[in-house]
């Protein structure tokens, strides 16, 4: 029996050839996806470290479930949706993917995404302190650089927090967009913050009374 696909399937598997070969290249065979190590190789021949923002970015862009592995299906999609098929088209989409992220419209969800992609266990709603101070300088310290230092400081110091929730995350983002630094003259604890941020208001006006 003869099966015929359309034409529309054929040149669609035809132009996934060089990326699913490129995916073969870093993915581990016995699981059948790029793992932790494949996405160091591949970090390697971008010229990129392992914790650069841009890696992460890519996950976002991939839309990458678990932390640390690509599947092929989402190697598909996401180096599809940049529209390269080779390690050097890659490596030169970095800046533009830079710029999709930063665009307002996506910025808030990659913001988030971040958070979900540090959930590694099954249920897992908050993420540990250390992680979020590490997150928090990864994807928020270009741009609002003192708010974060001093963020990370009070979130090292306190100790009412061992975990931070996915609300408590959007917060820190809305908090430096919104409000003066560092006089912190607009903050008004009776709006809708988060008791962790009102602390860390009262911390900082104790710090620098």
């Amino acid at each position: 029996m003869l099966f015929f696909f359309p034409i529309s399937v054929k040149v669609k598997t035809k132009g996934m050839g060089k990326i699913d070969r490129m995916f073969d290249s870093y993915a581990n065979s016995s699981l059948g996806m790029i793992d932790p190590d494949g996405i160091e190789a591949l970090c390697s021949d971008l010229g990129v470290d392992y914790t650069d923002v841009r890696i992460l970015m890519l996950a976002w862009k991939l839309k990458a479930e678990k932390q640390g592995y690509f599947t092929q299906d989402e190697w598909r999609t996401g180096l599809k949706s940049l529209g390269v098929d080779s390690l050097s088209k890659l490596k030169k989409s970095l800046p533009e993917l830079e710029n999709e992220v930063g665009k307002p419209s996506n910025y808030e969800d990659f913001y988030s995404y971040a958070f979900r992609y540090c959930l590694t266990e099954e249920k897992q709603k908050s993420v540990d302190i250390e992680s979020i101070c590490e997150l928090l300088n990864l994807v928020l310290g270009d741009q609002f650089r003192p708010q974060v230092d001093l963020l990370i400081e009070y979130l090292k110091v306190q100790s009412d927090y061992k975990v931070i929730n996915l609300d408590q995350w959007i917060n820190f983002l809305r908090f430096c967009k919104e409000i003066s630094f560092s006089d912190l003259e607009n903050y008004d604890a009776t709006q809708a913050w988060p008791l962790i941020l009102d602390n860390f208001v009262e911390w900082m006006r104790e710090k620098h009374s």
